[in-house]
């Protein structure tokens, strides 16, 4: 069963969403060494989803329709705010054939509850999570060992996945930082962020 869990969860995590895009816009930003706070609030999310699951948060958001539609509108301006900053904020430096300054490193407190904000405000993230545990825990066995052995599981997964697709943002990244290429990949993670908040905003349970 673990083993199923893992490679489920492998699959989970390489599946482009709002954290993969938040990572690769952290990552492409400030680099990669930076994104890894946001990597780490979006795991800090992980585990407050465990602790929802284990109260019975996640059954509730499932059946509480005001309060699904609530955390998704909220979700879905968030992203609109992420992306909108990222596309206004490639327009407002001065087009030059140099080398472009290096962008102001925000408090890795700020990207790393980006990052928590990211995946708190994704109602379907829980819900998901909700519904898939369900199937891996066996009633025989220690519960909580074994939501222990998952959410460890799930948050290295993560970590790794994550980390990754940051490594691979930053270095392509770099490989346009002198060229307008560079912007308009920016603007494409902005664009992603913004096409997934209207993907949440329209989504239905």
């Amino acid at each position: 069963m673990f083993l199923l869990y893992l490679a489920t969860w492998f699959i989970v995590a390489l599946t482009p969403g709002p954290a993969v895009m938040c990572s690769m816009a952290q990552a492409t930003r400030y680099g990669f060494r930076s994104s890894l706070a946001g990597i780490l609030g979006i795991q800090a999310g992980n585990l407050l989803f465990f602790v929802f699951i284990a109260l019975g948060l996640g059954t509730l958001l499932a059946t509480a329709t005001t309060a699904f539609t609530i955390l998704r509108f909220v979700g879905a301006i968030y992203l609109f705010y992420l992306g909108l900053r990222i596309i206004v904020s490639t327009f407002r430096r001065s087009p030059s054939p140099t080398p472009q300054p290096t962008v102001a490193l925000p408090p890795h407190r700020s990207l790393f509850l980006q990052g928590l904000l990211i995946q708190l405000t994704n109602p379907k993230a829980l819900l998901f999570v909700s519904a898939l545990l369900p199937q891996f825990i066996e009633a025989h066995r220690s519960v909580p060992l074994q939501l222990l052995i998952l959410v460890s599981t799930t948050i290295a997964v993560d970590l790794i996945v994550l980390s990754s697709y940051a490594l691979l943002a930053q270095r392509g990244f770099r490989s346009f930082r002198t060229s307008r290429v560079s912007a308009w990949l920016e603007r494409l993670f902005g664009v992603a962020l913004v096409f997934l908040g209207f993907r949440l905003l329209l989504s239905r349970k």
